[in-house]
């Protein structure tokens, strides 16, 4: 316990480092040029709090859970020397997880004219496949960009025959589907199945499967668009609190939490049936290790219940109101340099990121610092939300900035190191999360409610930018990375110089109990 004790401490700092500033700008934006009502405010302070909580309850439940889990699925579907074992698990897998995902399930609910359904089964084995994909790049070492610029190729090409009016929630699925409950597992079994193999690349394949699983939904959602025509459909913005007294704030939030406490057991329910049967044909996992996968389960559950209460009820409303004010100004483009500032900081609340941040300081030996990737892609969503906020105000199609920020990103991986442009392109599904959905999805809609545009062609898109921009920034770091080495005559990070910090870092994501097999 007092183990437990100690982590949740070391989680909360954590939470509390990356929120405090987001609370800091929405109260001097409310006190200054945006006000409130005293409702929204408190209503957005008490979202805060159950985020934090949320964040530190998440984070350390995954380190105990989500992540052993992919690294014991991971090495035994390599273990099992079977090519049809691993495409079958990896498509069923793939296919359970992105069902648990809850961003997909925000986002299909605010996607007019598709059953939501049928949008969650679409994106579901989009990332089926590609995860199938992703697997056999690993046991082949195929190399990522070819199959980047093949799969991408493919999109845009389809992007040119798909209705408008759906275009942006395309790209959007690809950057909902990589959140808080896919990122991890995914990346754990990368690194479970990196750790099977002996060759140099093994670390640097280690990472990739989370920007493939990117792609799939993009394709999918973009071959659906030409089946289901949305034109008819409205969206309609979150409704704004109207809260008079304590007693109807608790009220607001006693009413979202056996909401999201039954999403959530719905969204677990499928891993924990998968892992569970999973074990009974694989076994060899030893009782401690499954003790300690349960409590970290409680904790994953209980962290996501409150951070989707707290965001859903506190944060979107709020979000969207002072995009409403603020664009209603007669200067009304200072929504493009706040929005660059919130998007700077939110990104180090997403609970994934975390994980992202922490995985590859592991994988290089501190090489690659979690602080040095926390600014490469606060700077990128800094950049990508100022973008789309000039969507917002003008209309331009999101093509004109998807198209030559992939071909930048797509050129940009035969330059740098190849370890670099997995995590770049990894980085782009995680920085897109229930933040992002739940807060800054919903400041644009206000923002463009304001301004008189098209919702759902101007508006949605902020998920695709921000899952764009930290492909470039992630590969410029990586890029200054091997010129540093190139000037001190240093081997340039990843391949050889990686395998053995590779393989360590994947022991200790997996645990004592994987070591003795390995």
């Amino acid at each position: 316990m007092r183990l437990y004790r100690t982590k949740l401490q070391e989680k909360l700092k954590e939470a509390l480092e990356a929120v405090l500033p987001i609370i800091g700008i929405v109260l001097v934006l409310c006190f200054t040029i945006a006000p409130v009502s005293p409702g929204i405010l408190l209503a957005f302070l008490a979202g805060a709090v159950l985020l934090v909580a949320g964040m530190m309850f998440f984070t350390l439940g995954v380190e105990l859970s989500m992540t052993p889990m992919g690294g014991r699925v991971g090495t035994c579907m390599t273990k099992s020397k079977s090519l049809a074992v691993m495409v079958f698990l990896g498509f069923i897998l793939g296919l359970v997880i992105t069902i648990s995902e809850p961003d997909l399930q925000v986002l299909a609910g605010q996607v007019p004219s598709v059953p939501n359904m049928v949008l969650i089964l679409a994106v579901a084995c989009g990332v089926g496949l590609f995860l199938v994909f992703a697997l056999l790049r690993m046991l082949f070492s195929i190399p990522l960009s070819p199959m980047l610029l093949v799969f991408y190729g493919v999109v845009f090409v389809l992007a040119l025959f798909v209705p408008k009016d759906f275009l942006a929630v395309a790209f959007d699925s690809g950057g909902v589907t990589t959140g808080p409950m896919t990122v991890p597992f995914i990346m754990a079994l990368g690194v479970g199945i990196s750790a099977i193999r002996s060759d140099k690349h093994a670390a640097d394949d280690s990472f990739g499967l989370v920007a493939l699983c990117s792609v799939g939904p993009i394709l999918s959602v973009l071959v659906l668009g030409l089946i289901y025509h949305p034109e008819g459909g409205a969206y309609e913005p979150p409704s704004m609190p109207d809260i008079d007294t304590s007693v109807e704030l608790w009220e607001l939030f006693a009413h979202g939490f056996p909401t999201y406490m039954k999403e959530m057991a719905i969204s677990i329910l499928p891993i924990i049936l998968f892992f569970g049967i999973f074990l009974l044909i694989f076994k060899g996992i030893g009782k401690r290790e499954l003790i300690r996968i349960g409590i970290g389960l409680v904790y994953t559950y209980v962290g996501l219940v409150m951070f989707l209460t707290g965001v859903n009820v506190g944060f979107m409303p709020a979000g969207n109101y002072l995009g409403q004010v603020m664009a209603a100004y007669p200067y009304r483009w200072v929504i493009v340099p706040i929005g660059m500032l919130i998007g700077y900081f939110i990104v180090r609340a997403e609970p994934a990121v975390y994980v992202l941040t922490k995985q590859v300081e592991e994988i290089t030996s501190g090489a690659v610092s979690a602080n040095a990737m926390g600014m490469s892609l606060s700077i990128g969503v800094a950049v990508s939300l100022g973008l789309a906020m000039i969507r917002v105000l003008t209309g331009i199609s999101i093509l004109w900035f998807i198209i030559p920020g992939y071909a930048i990103a797509l050129l940009g991986s035969f330059f740098v190191p190849k370890i670099f442009t997995a995590i770049a392109f990894d980085s782009g599904g995680v920085a897109s999360g229930p933040m992002t959905a739940t807060f800054l999805l919903p400041f644009a809609t206000g923002a463009c409610v304001s301004v008189g545009g098209n919702i759902v062609t101007d508006a949605f898109g902020v998920v695709a930018m921000v899952a764009m921009t930290p492909l470039i920034t992630i590969q410029v770091l990586g890029l200054v990375s091997r010129i540093r080495s190139a000037r001190l005559g240093r081997p340039a990070i990843g391949g050889a110089a990686l395998e053995v910090s590779g393989a360590q870092a994947a022991f200790e994501l997996l645990g004592d109990d994987e070591i003795i097999e390995l």
